[in-house]
């Protein structure tokens, strides 16, 4: 059939796919420069830790100060263990960040899931008062913690013999216990658990199935995605904690890898061994966001989807 006179001319398939083919182009241009820019601190904080003191300073200003060039070794690393205990301080902070990583999945998620799917009378005066804790900055309860932890019954075990004690502090359960429960990772499972639908509780609860049965034979395999994510949010504070260790910490056994920075600036720093601390320390976080960053990415785009 011929084109009636005046039409516009119809767009090809061809000139389609070339038109999205241009905006996936600009899309991956814009997105590869935007990494790259997030990723130079990273490099350069890399690349510094290979060069020595006066090397690093002289680059600094410079596209130098990004380029593995002039005198490249390992030797800032080597030194960085002989100034501090690193193994020591990293072996804290795994024991440390692994115990509030998975108590605190069980903890917040157990409390997402009685503030999503169960109906009893409060709920939402409970969430409400959970969200408003997330405006509450640590620094103003951070005092009366330690007062608090300080009074805190404590056992230990002596030649085998368990002997009670007071005060929480230089030890291991005041790192971990107070950042369990988490207000943003109780609303977030809560909100993720919202998706779910109802009608899966109804059938499983003919079935005869408990809330509890409910929650960790359905709930849980639903919601891997919102455990990643919690898990990666969790782990990021409970790794970088400063101000709470150096508070309650003095014994230099119990110390994180955070609270050991302060060791390269009590006389004259050298910022080619902070540089390889900083690099040791900021790898595990790389590791473990990479290898949860999708299910990052789908929890956080599920949870909006209700709210």
């Amino acid at each position: 059939m011929a084109e009636s006179p005046g039409a516009p001319p119809a767009r090809t398939g061809t000139s389609e796919q070339q038109l999205r083919r241009r905006r996936r182009a600009w899309s991956y241009l814009a997105l590869t420069g935007l990494a790259a820019f997030f990723l130079f601190p990273l490099v350069f904080m890399f690349i510094s830790s290979l060069k020595p003191d006066g090397q690093l300073l002289s680059d600094i200003g410079s596209w130098r100060a990004f380029l593995p060039v002039g005198d490249i070794s390992l030797d800032n690393y080597s030194a960085v263990f002989g100034r501090v205990p690193v193994g020591r301080f990293l072996l804290n902070s795994l024991l440390v960040t692994a115990a509030v990583v998975v108590l605190g999945l069980v903890v917040n998620s157990m409390a997402g899931f009685a503030l999503s799917r169960l109906r009893w009378r409060g709920r939402g005066l409970v969430t409400g008062i959970v969200v408003a804790t997330l405006i509450v900055p640590f620094e103003t309860i951070a005092v009366p913690l330690v007062y608090w932890v300080a009074h805190l019954p404590i056992v230990f075990f002596q030649d085998g013999v368990p002997v009670w004690d007071i005060g929480w502090l230089d030890s291991y359960q005041v790192q971990i216990i107070p950042f369990v429960a988490n207000a943003f990772s109780i609303f977030l499972f809560r909100q993720y658990f919202s998706t779910i639908p109802v009608s899966i509780d109804e059938a499983a609860r003919i079935d005869g199935a408990g809330w509890f049965t409910i929650y960790r034979r359905i709930a849980v395999p639903l919601s891997g995605p919102a455990f990643a994510t919690v898990a990666v949010l969790t782990f990021l504070p409970a790794w970088n904690q400063y101000l709470w260790p150096a508070m309650v910490v003095q014994d230099e056994k119990l110390r994180p890898v955070m609270v050991g920075m302060q060791y390269f600036f009590q006389d004259n720093p050298a910022w080619g061994e902070v540089m390889a601390y900083t690099s040791m320390i900021t790898l595990p976080v790389l590791v473990v966001f990479l290898a949860f960053q999708r299910a990052f990415v789908s929890s956080v785009a599920a949870s909006g989807v209700k709210g």
